[in-house]
């Protein structure tokens, strides 16, 4: 049985909305915003703005919240907009003291936001919330902690404690597999746009217009870039034409610059094009030359020449385009230590990522769990001055004869470890590790930021539900023994 119901043709006007319903206490929003402090974190915030010059910026917690609200839910900024838009609960997350149905600020704010809440700012952000809220060792003032790290460890007090993780990964950047051929036929693309523009402003004085050729160069790009698996020689040919038309090109541009044209005229974005193309072409001359496929600071993307081909040596994925990270994991929190543009050698960073345990937790950690690359002979060493246990067999040649209790400790650390192998897989598929989508290199850097900060709060809400689940079960259980003891009462009472 099925009736037609009159609700299914009302008009919006007619719609009734209950504006005296209150917000859910439990809902995550409302907890998540109890779990923040705001307020303590907004005074190293403001400090970036002039108290008597300029517009008035948006509030600290608008700005955080919004961040936090887009990689929370993984939508695009203008998509999350709209969704702050339709929730009262999402606008109580981000201060509003009430609800509106218009956008609170344009989707083309998060970019300020991110530049504003760099990577610092959160990472030190992310320090705070997590060590207020979370079980951490007995903290010590910064005096006693400078005269600790001078003296021997056999008169420091407290022992260490904890368990320390650390491992590096990579941040790939939303950008097309890069090829030689593909840049230069972009770069040459881009070249014409820039030979167009610029002709405009002195073709007056000028003939005619400067001949790139381009649909010739188009047809040679196409000519090899769809085979299949072309042979080196062919492709070593088609780079060479498509130098040669991206250096006529270049050369176009040299002379409309002489006849008067003037640079000024284009936006910063294609001034900063012509340059990327022109530092682009020298380096793929020179490896044309040289016969080489590695050059330093190698630009892999016209519009992010900040990154960097990171080579990882994993099956599938053997070199990512994106930003190396170093992160440490304690107590299933996660905390971004370095990040870098280039390449580096991650086990460098462990001293300094001990430190800054050392500065959170107030001492040094029981157990460090690496892998191979940290096992250095220097680290080992650093190690055992301060009484770190470091995972892994020693160095050496292995013993035959090894007790039962090392083989199960080896293990243990191994399987510890795999603890943060779970947290990055979380940040790529969860949140938006695994595809930056951010265009400039400070913006990116934030938005990695971001990343692990929610991935932290996300660990807080667990903790808290698991706290109240427990409360609750135990209140479950003790009313449930008084129930049995009063029976019990009865029953003695109507024996007796």
């Amino acid at each position: 049985m099925y009736r037609i119901n009159s609700v299914a043709k009302s008009k919006v006007s007619n719609f009734n909305l209950q504006t005296t319903t209150q917000l859910d206490e439990n809902n995550r929003w409302v907890k998540l915003a109890e779990l923040i402090p705001w307020s303590e974190l907004e005074t190293e915030y403001a400090s970036q703005f002039s108290k008597k010059m300029g517009a008035p910026a948006k509030p600290f917690r608008m700005a955080l919240g919004a961040l936090i609200i887009k990689e929370y839910l993984g939508t695009s900024d203008r998509e999350t907009v709209e969704r702050i838009k339709e929730s009262p609960y999402l606008q109580y997350f981000l201060g509003l003291p009430g609800f509106i149905s218009q956008a609170p600020f344009e989707a083309s704010m998060f970019v300020y936001f991110r530049k504003r809440l760099n990577q610092e700012l959160v990472g030190r952000i992310n320090d705070r919330i997590v060590l207020n809220l979370m079980p951490k060792q007995q903290k010590k003032k910064p005096e006693q902690q400078k005269t600790e790290e001078n003296t021997p460890r056999e008169s420091q007090s407290p022992q260490n404690q904890g368990k320390l993780i650390l491992d590096d990964s990579c941040a790939p950047a939303d950008i097309n597999y890069p090829t030689d051929l593909k840049l230069l036929n972009q770069a040459r693309e881009q070249t014409e746009k820039l030979i167009d523009r610029l002709y405009e402003q002195v073709k007056q004085k000028l003939d005619k217009k400067p001949r790139t050729y381009r649909r010739i160069a188009r047809k040679d790009y196409l000519e090899l870039a769809k085979q299949r698996r072309p042979k080196r020689k062919k492709l070593r040919q088609a780079i060479r034409k498509q130098l040669s038309y991206l250096k006529r090109n270049l050369a176009h541009l040299d002379a409309l610059v002489a006849a008067g044209a003037s640079l000024s005229e284009l936006n910063p974005q294609n001034y900063r094009l012509l340059l990327v193309i022109n530092e682009l072409f020298r380096q793929q001359q020179w490896m044309y030359e040289n016969k080489t496929n590695r050059i330093d600071d190698r630009i892999v993307s016209l519009t992010q020449p900040h990154l960097r081909p990171i080579v990882r040596g994993k099956a599938g994925t053997p070199v990512e385009f994106g930003a190396k990270i170093s992160v440490s994991y304690s107590d299933g929190y996660c905390f971004l230590d370095h990040l870098s543009w280039d390449n580096f050698n991650e086990s460098l960073d462990l001293e300094s990522q001990v430190q800054k345990y050392y500065q959170r937790f107030g001492c040094y950690p029981e157990s460090l769990h690496v892998d191979q690359i940290y096992r250095t002979r220097s680290n080992r060493a650093w190690c055992k001055k301060r009484g770190i246990r470091l995972s892994g067999p020693p160095l050496g040649r292995r013993p035959t004869n090894r007790s039962p209790e090392l083989i199960q400790q080896q293990r243990e650390d191994e399987k510890y470890r795999n603890a943060i192998e779970g947290k990055f897989g979380q940040a790529k598929r969860r949140f938006g590790l695994g595809r930056i989508m951010t265009k400039l290199s400070d913006t990116s850097e934030s938005s990695i930021a971001i990343t692990f900060l929610v991935m932290n709060l996300e660990q807080l809400l667990r903790q808290l539900f698991r706290l109240f689940s427990c409360l609750l079960i135990n209140s479950l259980f003790f009313w449930q023994s008084v129930s049995i003891v009063q029976v019990q009462q009865r029953q003695l009472r109507l024996r007796f």
